[in-house]
């Protein structure tokens, strides 16, 4: 990946820009704890190998696939924009994303199962909860179902298409319905996944992505 071009020093960034600074550096605090947690708790605890069908493997799979898409929206605006806080939230999303992806496909192999699995997508979500604290209703869900909040192929070639503000506001309805759909695929996780590592990732994914909601929605009312 290549660097952020920031271009000619300004003399002071604007109040939105450094409230997105802010943000986004909590947000990677919190996701590097997070995946530091995780590791740690690979090395000192037996948690078994999650079979083929489980939501442990269905969520790694159908996650990896709805983050990469995240990915090639965020570096779509980020070379479409010319706006500081529109180019640097697209830039973490696309490393954050990337990274769990990654991690997500670390696991599988680990796990020895195949990245392609045995089921359609989404077959995991429809499983019933069986005694969760938390559970989420995901009533609708069908096995081979468009993963919540993906984006269309007819969008993504609408926001490649745009320009200027109009990129910019197509960009963050998509990542905000984007978001949403990742939590609640990671709530549905927290609901029904075992490995502990994976549970500790998809509560991450909860926290920081509803963060980024919030924010997107702000930029959003700016341009509207």
């Amino acid at each position: 990946m290549t660097d952020v071009d920031e271009g000619p020093a300004s003399p002071a960034r604007p109040p939105r820009s450094r409230a997105v600074i802010a943000i986004v550096a909590i947000i990677a605090v919190v996701v590097a704890a997070l995946v530091a947690f995780s590791i740690g708790r690979l090395t000192v605890a037996s948690l078994g190998t999650p079979s083929d069908t489980s939501a442990d493997a269905g969520f790694s799979r159908d996650m990896q696939v709805h983050h990469l898409q995240g990915v090639e929206m965020a570096m779509i605006i980020r070379d479409l924009s010319d706006s500081d806080d529109v180019r640097l939230l697209a830039y973490d999303i696309a490393t954050t994303q990337a990274q769990q992806a990654g991690q997500l496909y670390g696991w599988l192999s680990q796990w020895g199962l195949s990245q392609a699995g045995s089921e359609p997508a989404m077959t995991w979500m429809t499983v019933p909860v069986d005694g969760a604290t938390h559970a989420h209703s995901d009533e609708g869900h069908q096995p081979g179902d468009p993963m919540p909040g993906l984006a269309t192929p007819e969008q993504m070639n609408e926001l490649r298409a745009s320009t200027g503000v109009d990129a910019e506001i197509l960009f963050l309805e998509l990542m905000i319905a984007h978001h949403k759909g990742a939590v609640e695929m990671a709530e549905a996780a927290l609901d029904r996944a075992h490995n502990v590592p994976l549970l500790t990732l998809a509560n991450g994914i909860v926290t920081s992505q509803t963060a980024e909601i919030s924010l997107m929605e702000s930029m959003l009312a700016d341009r509207t």
